[in-house]
């Protein structure tokens, strides 16, 4: 392992934001491509556009529809897994710790009885997000430095952190 390879990528990064915050900004980007316009349970989401990869999405069997591809409640699962999952193997690679292994699993628990306005007492939206980080650190490693470790992921970690203090969302729609 090399434990400079992040710290190299990251270091012009870190004078430029130090220099220019407003370069520090960025935006992230993702739209859905329909096949069938008129199907109401498959759609296609293209993370970052212009890119040509894009992730099949269903609806799950608990409204109604065919839970025959990820849905986007599994999509949200997975964005937290593999942000979470990418920075601890970030930091561990900054403090110099070797990981044997590193598994993230996310569980998203929801009553769908909002959404399908079947009691509007309830919330639509997750009520409860967990997450599990299963990692090993090579053998050796200080328990404090693991420690360290875990705590700057989970500070670190965007989609952790947007869910945990969301930003205001705005939704727009256009009509033709």
């Amino acid at each position: 392992m090399n434990s400079k390879q992040v710290r190299e990528s990251q270091k012009p990064l870190r004078q430029k934001y130090t220099t220019e915050p407003g370069a520090a900004k960025v935006i992230d980007h993702a739209r859905t491509r329909h096949a069938d316009a008129q199907d109401p349970f498959h759609t296609t989401v293209e993370p970052m556009p212009g890119i040509g990869t894009t992730i099949p999405v269903g609806v799950h069997r608990a409204i109604g529809g065919p839970h025959d591809a990820p849905t986007p409640g599994d999509i949200l699962c997975a964005a937290l897994a593999a942000c979470l999952d990418s920075t601890v193997r970030m930091i561990a690679n900054l403090l110099g710790v070797e990981l044997d292994h590193l598994e993230v699993s996310v569980d998203a628990e929801v009553d769908v009885r909002g959404t399908m306005l079947v009691n509007r007492d309830v919330p639509v939206g997750f009520q409860a997000l967990r997450c599990h980080v299963d990692q090993r650190a090579k053998e050796g490693t200080p328990v404090e430095l693991v420690e360290r470790l875990c705590n700057a992921a989970e500070y670190s970690c965007i989609v952790l952190q947007t869910l945990r203090s969301p930003p205001p969302v705005h939704t727009e729609f256009s009509t033709h």
